[in-house]
């Protein structure tokens, strides 16, 4: 199993997941141009996609949904509160997911992890291959729960949210209201927040860790990496942080 971060933002968010001949994609929070030329940099031909699984309604991480699966004639798997809100129960592409029941793509099995954000019913998504290589995607969620924590476990890979840090979001341009919205239970992870998450499931098979969702007005990606290297221990600079406008290099969860 491989998987490469496509954008990761407040523009804009997709990660693909390839295994063998399967190809998935989590999350299109691209227009359907914007996310056909970003496959084509990562090198993925756009008809090798079988299906794509959104996480929740906002435009950042649903924008292209529709577009995109229209175009290449394949499904999306998103929660009901999800569909209901972006008006997709009927959509002929839609597959209901639920939390904690798998979904099973070729050889990949997708695993739907409820977390909490404040959207309809948001979901995160754990996917694990025949040989049990395991990778966690988790953005958007404000806090950590034990369920969210002990689902996590015996990951390969992770990508996960380090939103923003404390001290920047309350000093920051955002107004009163939505600064409480991002620092609250039901908002984005912190560098330490996220730092935490990474202390509570690391373990020796734990091979790659990306960091994403860094907010442009909130963070500093610097401290990011000093926080983040501290939990992972590594150096700042060996820290992989993901970006807005630019493709990852792929991960591959069977390096050793």
């Amino acid at each position: 199993m491989k998987y490469a971060s496509l954008g990761s933002g407040s523009k804009g968010n997709a990660t693909v997941v390839q295994q063998d001949d399967v190809c998935v994609l989590i999350d299109c929070g691209f227009s359907k141009r914007s996310l056909m030329q970003r496959l084509l940099e990562a090198g993925v031909d756009p008809g090798q996609l079988h299906a794509l699984f959104v996480t929740h309604e906002h435009g950042d991480h649903a924008r292209g949904v529709v577009a995109v699966c229209d175009h290449l004639n394949i499904p999306f798997y998103a929660s009901f509160g999800t569909a209901r809100k972006m008006d997709w129960v009927g959509h002929d592409r839609w597959r209901c997911i639920r939390a904690d029941e798998a979904v099973r793509v070729g050889s990949l099995e997708i695993i739907p992890v409820v977390v909490p954000h404040d959207a309809q019913e948001p979901l995160q998504f754990v996917l694990q291959n025949a040989d049990g290589h395991r990778l966690g995607i988790l953005s958007d969620l404000g806090s950590l729960t034990p369920h969210l924590v002990d689902v996590y476990q015996g990951c390969h890979g992770l990508q996960v949210e380090a939103n923003h840090d404390p001290q920047l979001l309350q000093t920051g341009p955002y107004p009163p209201s939505l600064r409480a919205r991002v620092a609250g239970a039901f908002g984005h992870l912190s560098n330490q927040q996220c730092a935490e998450f990474i202390r509570r499931v690391n373990w020796p098979g734990l091979r790659h860790i990306t960091a994403g969702h860094i907010s442009e007005k909130n963070n500093d990606r610097y401290l990011v990496s000093q926080v983040l290297a501290e939990a992972i221990g590594c150096e700042p600079h060996e820290v992989t942080l993901l970006e807005q406008d630019m493709i990852s290099p792929w991960y591959h969860l069977n390096d050793q």
